[in-house]
């Protein structure tokens, strides 16, 4: 792409080629139609597209509710622009939604709930049960929904994603935010999009203007190429799962309790019968005794939660799952 000149900066809302294309992914997933001239923007990665949505609605006072544990830039953000996080603790090992419960934290100034699903960092899904209680919750509200999908290629067991866009009752007030750095395992390139209606995506589009301007070109011009084979990104789910599978399968000769890992390339694992150490110790001390880098699940609460609990990454060769393996079995 660089030999072909596309050098100089693209299109502030994204390249034309790859914008295209992503409609056209999106309609063959789900179909779908989202205009690639209004309604979608790329951006430079998930995290920009999750900050650029908040800082477009968001103002001082201004309620948004996240479910927790949850991927660590929500919260900053939300404060960063003088809003307030409402928190609802998922509890394990399902993690799942009592939307009852949810409905308790509403209130006059609650703008937005951010949905993550296949969610980092518990790998839990949400259901078409859960779609159907949100639409249920927030019918007669002005309330916005902010969708994190970037793992959405990453579901298990022959389960379907149910992505927002899929209920006309979300899609017309939601921001769906996707990463190609997800979709390729390749987070480095930082490229990402953002689909909203056009409405949103016109007001999405001012704050993205100034505080990226512009997306890598010859990146854009690179993965729109790249996508244009569905293989490139409709496999990707059997092969994370087989990752999966394989890891489970190694730590199941461990003294490590195994969660539900629905989507994402993320297990959880209760270490309970091992220690009644801090999460934030068990971790640390897994590193420097065992050699196995792990992530305690507390560093995912604001309050720092900590249910023992701690996450592996499987993203890697099999041989790295294998090695990690064996040296958990010692643990």
């Amino acid at each position: 792409a660089m030999k072909d000149g596309f050098n100089q900066y693209a299109p502030m809302p994204g390249a034309n080629f790859l914008k295209e294309t992503i409609a056209e992914k999106v309609e063959k997933l789900y179909n779908v139609k989202y205009n690639p001239s209004t309604e979608i923007t790329v951006t430079a990665g998930g995290t920009q597209a999750i900050f650029t949505a908040l800082a477009t609605i968001i103002n001082s006072g201004d309620e948004v509710i996240i479910f927790e544990p949850a991927y660590d830039s929500y919260a900053p953000t939300i404060r960063l622009l003088g809003g307030l996080v409402k928190t609802y603790e998922l509890a394990p090992p399902n993690y799942s939604i009592d939307w009852d419960m949810v409905k308790k934290l509403f209130t006059a100034n609650t703008r937005m709930i951010i949905l993550n699903s296949p969610q980092n960092p518990t790998g839990s899904i949400l259901s078409e049960n859960d779609m159907n209680a949100l639409i249920k919750l927030i019918n007669g509200t002005d309330i916005l929904i902010l969708s994190d999908e970037v793992y959405e290629h990453l579901i298990y067991d022959e389960q379907k994603h149910q992505s927002v866009m899929l209920y006309q009752e979300l899609r017309e007030r939601s921001f769906i935010v996707a990463s190609f750095g997800k979709l390729l395992h390749a987070t480095g390139w930082k490229l990402g999009y953002c689909l909203a209606p056009e409405k949103l995506t016109k007001e999405f589009r001012k704050v993205h203007q100034f505080n990226v301007f512009s997306v890598n070109s010859a990146m854009q011009q690179a993965i729109a190429e790249y996508i244009k084979e569905p293989a490139n990104y409709t496999e990707i789910g059997t092969f994370f799962q087989e990752k999966r599978d394989y890891f489970r399968g190694l730590l199941a000769e461990s003294r490590f309790k195994l969660l539900p890992c629905n989507g994402s390339y993320f297990q959880c694992a209760s270490y309970s019968d091992i220690s009644d150490e801090k999460d934030t110790d068990f971790s640390m001390r897994l590193i420097k005794e065992f050699g196995v880098a792990t992530i305690p699940v507390s560093a995912f609460y604001q309050k720092a939660t900590d249910h023992k609990i701690i996450r592996f990454c499987f993203a890697k060769e099999k041989s790295t799952l294998a090695l990690a393996a064996e040296k958990l079995k010692n643990v």
